[in-house]
C-alpha cells in the first residue's frame, strides 16, 4: 500500500511524464554541440566554404535558444510539482502538527520543514538529473561508435564519478541526521524560551538558559562546517575528475588522429560528448546534500503521516445527552513508560457534576485529557450514550465537548472568533450566548471595540483571569454535553469564581456533564459528585458532602454550608 507522499507523486505522473518528455528533447538537442564540432572540422574547415559554416551556426544557434526555453519548462514544472505535493498535504500536516503536540511531542512542527525541505528539492533543478541519467547509455554508445578507447574511457570516467556518489552518501549521511537533530533541539529550546520569556527575564535565568542555546548553536556549526567542507572535497573531486576525464579523451582522441584511426572532428566531439555524458551524475553530487536532506524529510514525515492517519468518517452517531461512562480507565502519558492512571471507574447521568482532587501528580489532568479524547488509552474505554470516543472525529466530538485546559491559549483573532472556535458560520447570538454563561460579557462591553476587540497570540493584552474567563466561554460555546475543566478558577478572583460556579450549575441545569479538577475546594460547590485520586488510583468516589466528610469531616463543613440550596 502506497504512503500518502507516494500517492501525492503518483498524482502528479501527468506532469513527471511531461518532464521526462522535455528531459528527452533537451538531452538529444545536448548532442548540438558535438554535432556542430564534428561538422565544422570534418567538413567546413576541409571544404573551406563560409556559406556552409554561417548556415550551421544559425542552426546551433536556434537549437541552442530552443534547449534554452525546454531547460526554461522544465524548471516551471518542477517548481509546480513541489508546489502542488505542498497544497495537497498543507492540511494533513496542519493535523498530524497540531496531533503530535497534543500528545506531547515537542517538536510537532517538525512535519513543516519537512514539507519545506522537500518541496524545496522537488522545485529546484536536482531532480533533473535522475531524468538526464536514463540517457547516459545513449552517450555512452555514441562515444563507443566514435572508438571503443573513447567508449571505455568516458565508462572509467563515469565509475569514478559513481564512486564519488557513493562516498558523499556515505560521509553524509551521519553528520546530516546529527545537524538536523541538533536544528530540532534548538528550535525546541527557542519555543520553550519565547514561551516562558517572562519567568527567564524576570528570575534573571536569561544567561543561565542561553548555555544550553550555545551549546547547541555550536554544534549546529560544527556540523555544518564538516557538512560543508565535506561537501566542497566532493564537489571539487567530481569537477576535477570530469576536466581530468575530458582532457583525458582529447588526448586519446588525439593519439587516434595521429594513428588516422578517427577525425579531429571526432577528437573534438569525442571531448564534448563526454563532459555531457557525465554531467548528470556531477550534477547529483552538486545537490547531493539537498538530496539527503529531501530524503531524511521524507522518511520522517512518512513516519509522522503513518503514526497520525487521516480520521475516518465513521457513521453519524447521533450527539450524545444522557450519560458518560469510564470502564477500568488506564493510561501513561504520552513518552512516558509507566501509568499514570490505573483502573478508573465511574458513571456520571446528564445534569450531574463531578469534582476531580487529589495531591498533586495523582494523575487527575491526565485523567481528563484521556476524557476529552486527547490521549490513547492503554485499557479501558470512555463511553458517551454507550458509543466510545473513537465512533465520532475529533471535528464531531468539538460540537460537544467543552474543554478548559490549565494553560489557556487564546489565538491571533479578534474576541468573538476564539469565543466562537474560530468557526467561519458562528451565529453571533450563540456567542453572545457563551460568553453571558460564563459571565463574561459585560467584561467585554468594556473592551475598546467589544467583540471585536484583537487578542495578541497567546491572549496577548489580557489579564491571566480575563484569558481564563474566555476560556470558559469558549469551552462553553454550543452547548456542550461534556464540560471539563481543569483547574479552571487558577487565576480568578472572587466575582470570577462566583461567575464560574453559576455557569456550572446553570449548564448542569441544562442537562449537560461538568468534570472539574480542582484544588480550591470552594469550586465543589457547583458539584454534586467528588472523585479522590491518589497515585492514579481512585481512593473515593461518590456524593460530594459525603466523599468530603470521610476523608475529614470538619473540612466539608464549610462546604456544605457552601453548597447549601444548589444543585446537588
Amino acid at each position: 500500500m502506497r504512503s500518502e507522499l507516494s500517492n501525492c507523486l503518483v498524482e502528479c505522473r501527468g506532469a513527471f511524464l511531461s518532464i521526462g518528455l522535455l528531459s528527452g528533447v533537451a538531452n538529444v538537442l545536448a548532442l548540438t554541440g558535438s554535432i556542430f564540432m564534428l561538422a565544422v572540422y570534418d567538413r567546413v574547415i576541409p571544404s573551406g566554404s563560409v556559406s556552409t559554416l554561417v548556415s550551421l551556426g544559425l542552426i546551433a544557434l536556434l537549437v541552442y535558444v530552443f534547449q534554452g526555453l525546454i531547460d526554461i519548462a522544465r524548471a516551471r514544472q518542477l517548481t509546480r510539482v513541489g508546489l502542488v505535493v505542498q497544497e495537497s498535504l498543507n492540511a494533513r500536516i496542519y493535523d498530524t502538527t497540531v496531533r503530535k503536540a497534543a500528545q506531547g511531542n515537542a517538536n510537532g512542527a517538525g512535519a513543516v520543514r519537512d514539507m519545506d525541505q522537500i518541496r524545496g528539492f522537488l522545485s529546484s533543478m536536482g531532480p533533473t538529473a535522475l531524468f538526464d541519467l536514463p540517457w547516459l547509455p545513449i552517450y555512452l554508445g555514441i562515444c563507443f561508435a566514435f572508438h571503443w578507447a573513447i567508449g571505455v574511457s568516458v565508462v572509467v570516467g563515469a565509475l569514478v564519478l559513481v564512486g564519488i556518489t557513493v562516498v558523499s552518501d556515505l560521509v553524509t549521511k551521519g553528520p546530516s541526521t546529527a545537524l538536523e537533530e541538533a536544528v530540532n533541539r534548538r528550535s525546541a529550546i527557542t519555543l520553550a524560551s519565547q514561551s516562558q520569556s517572562e519567568t527567564l527575564q524576570a528570575m534573571g535565568m536569561t544567561l543561565a538558559m542561553s548555555a544550553s542555546w550555545n551549546r547547541v548553536g555550536e554544534r549546529i556549526v560544527a556540523l555544518s562546517r564538516d557538512m560543508a567542507d565535506m561537501q566542497a572535497v566532493l564537489n571539487t573531486s567530481s569537477r576535477t575528475a570530469r576536466m581530468v576525464l575530458q582532457s583525458f579523451v582529447l588526448a586519446v582522441g588525439a593519439y587516434l588522429v595521429i594513428n588516422q584511426e578517427a577525425t579531429g572532428g571526432i577528437m573534438i566531439a569525442s571531448s564534448i560528448l563526454s563532459a555531457r555524458a557525465l554531467s548528470p551524475i556531477e550534477f547529483s553530487i552538486a545537490h547531493w546534500k539537498s538530496f539527503v536532506a529531501a530524503r531524511q524529510s521524507w522518511t520522517r514525515l512518512d513516519e509522522a503521516l503513518q503514526c497520525n492517519p487521516v480520521e475516518r468518517s465513521p457513521f453519524s452517531v447521533p450527539v450524545p445527552n444522557r450519560m458518560l461512562v469510564c470502564e477500568a480507565i488506564s493510561l501513561a502519558p504520552p513518552k512516558v513508560g509507566r501509568l499514570v492512571v490505573r483502573d478508573v471507574s465511574f458513571a456520571l447521568t446528564a445534569g450531574e457534576g463531578l469534582g476531580i482532587i487529589g495531591p498533586t501528580g495523582s494523575g487527575k489532568s491526565t485523567l481528563v485529557r484521556a476524557i476529552v479524547g486527547l490521549w490513547s488509552l492503554e485499557m479501558g474505554a470512555v463511553r458517551l450514550d454507550g458509543h466510545s470516543l473513537s465512533h465520532w472525529s475529533s471535528t464531531e466530538r468539538g460540537r460537544f465537548v467543552g474543554y478548559l485546559p490549565q494553560t489557556v491559549a487564546l489565538f491571533e483573532g479578534t474576541v468573538a472568533q476564539n469565543i466562537a472556535r474560530f468557526d467561519g458560520d458562528a451565529d453571533p447570538l450563540a456567542i453572545v450566548q457563551a460568553a453571558r454563561a460564563a459571565g463574561v460579557h459585560d467584561m467585554i462591553a468594556r473592551l475598546p471595540e467589544g467583540y471585536d476587540t484583537m487578542i495578541g497570540e497567546n491572549g496577548a493584552g489580557l489579564s491571566g483571569g480575563q484569558n481564563q474567563r474566555l476560556g470558559l466561554a469558549r469551552a462553553l460555546y454550543g452547548d456542550p454535553f461534556l464540560i471539563v475543566l481543569d483547574e479552571p478558577n487558577s487565576n480568578l478572583d472572587h466575582d470570577g469564581e462566583a461567575a464560574l460556579q453559576a455557569a456550572m450549575l446553570a449548564a448542569r441545569a441544562r442537562g449537560a456533564i461538568v468534570l472539574i479538577v480542582a484544588h480550591r475546594p470552594s469550586i465543589l460547590s457547583a458539584v454534586g459528585h467528588v472523585m479522590i485520586l491518589g497515585e492514579g488510583r481512585v481512593q473515593a468516589f461518590g456524593p460530594r458532602d459525603e466523599v468530603l466528610e470521610r476523608v475529614s469531616g470538619r473540612g466539608a463543613a464549610p462546604l456544605r454550608t457552601a453548597a447549601a440550596g444548589k444543585v446537588g
